[in-house]
């Protein structure tokens, strides 16, 4: 609570000193503990039918709402393939964790199915990133189902996540040899490699409270020279860095942390656990290189899978009744 309450305080900080628009970052907030609060209750109640529901939603949304918005295509943020590379890797994700909570092995088998259905799907909606997102998932849920111990697989998705960061930021610094970062052009395409340019200047040249919530895009030389552009640096680490200073970077970053510390501390077994850390982790790469913490579905999804990760199921509360028979009744003195 005391984290999520700073990343909804600081943007209204920031907007004060700087000026700015702080309620896309509001909204994400919101998102993220709604989701979260409905995984816990979901994840509680019905620990593989709730993971199992999450996935074919993500999967269906992913299908048959390729923009991920209903709104009309003038108010829709470009970058929609971030966004559905990660609901279709929180889709993986649910399923594997109903997967791992599940006691029948037919119905293990079932749900696993389900996840590699997911990885299909981004394979014929196009989306390349969603599809290789969903096999590691796939994957990773196969690892951690042999896996004992949770604490070393947390610490290296950790050290994952802020090795994609910390080369996006290379980039961005020019930091990185030529051949490297003009592959990444290639990929990504240079104008988003400017973008990141710029929002790293920004960061550098504002590092205490940042331009202000919403206010890159009209600093940005590189957005002003696109037609297509949305107004943000596709990057939610560099976004937050120019936009609220070096402190909104740090929170997204103890955002995340406190996830993996709170799947540490998660009484649901180590392959669930493992299993919604490698899609969180996933998601978190996504979002380090594109647009998709943008989307709200992201948001929210997010802190879903977070939450049926970390609920403490009410079946694990009923202790068996005792065997053999009562004990003789004592009066007491």
């Amino acid at each position: 609570m005391v984290i999520l309450g700073a990343c909804a305080a600081w943007p209204l900080i920031t907007a004060a000193v700087r000026g700015g628009r702080p309620e896309g970052m509001l909204l994400a907030v919101l998102a993220v503990a709604a989701g979260y609060a409905a995984g816990r209750i979901g994840g509680a109640l019905l620990p593989v039918a709730a993971p199992a529901a999450t996935a074919l939603a993500g999967a269906g949304l992913a299908a048959l709402v390729p923009d991920l918005t209903p709104g009309p295509q003038m108010v829709t943020p470009p970058g929609h393939a971030g966004a559905t590379a990660a609901v279709l890797a929180l889709s993986a994700g649910a399923a594997c964790c109903a997967a791992g909570a599940a006691a029948a092995r037919s119905v293990r088998l079932a749900l696993r199915i389900l996840a590699a259905g997911v990885a299909v799907t981004g394979a014929a909606l196009g989306s390349v990133a969603g599809c290789l997102a969903a096999v590691v998932v796939l994957l990773g849920s196969l690892a951690a189902g042999r896996t004992v111990r949770r604490g070393p697989g947390l610490t290296a998705l950790a050290v994952a996540a802020a090795g994609v960061t910390g080369l996006t930021w290379a980039v961005a610094g020019r930091a990185v040899p030529e051949g490297f970062a003009a592959s990444v052009e290639g990929r990504l395409t240079p104008q988003r490699v400017d973008l990141w340019r710029d929002a790293l200047a920004m960061a550098g040249q504002h590092a205490g409270v940042g331009v202000g919530p919403g206010n890159f895009g009209e600093l940005s030389t590189a957005a002003a020279r696109s037609v297509l552009s949305d107004d943000r640096p596709h990057s939610a680490p560099l976004q937050l860095a120019a936009e609220q200073g070096l402190a909104g970077a740090a929170l997204l970053a103890a955002a995340f942390g406190w996830v993996l510390y709170a799947l540490w501390r998660s009484p649901r077994s180590t392959a669930v656990v493992l299993t919604a850390g490698v899609a969180l982790t996933a998601v978190a790469a996504v979002a380090a290189v594109g647009n998709a913490l943008s989307f709200t579905v992201v948001s929210l999804g997010t802190g879903l899978l977070a939450g049926l990760a970390t609920a403490r199921p009410f079946a694990q509360d009923r202790a068996p009744a005792p065997a053999g028979p009562p004990e003789p009744w004592r009066p007491v003195r």
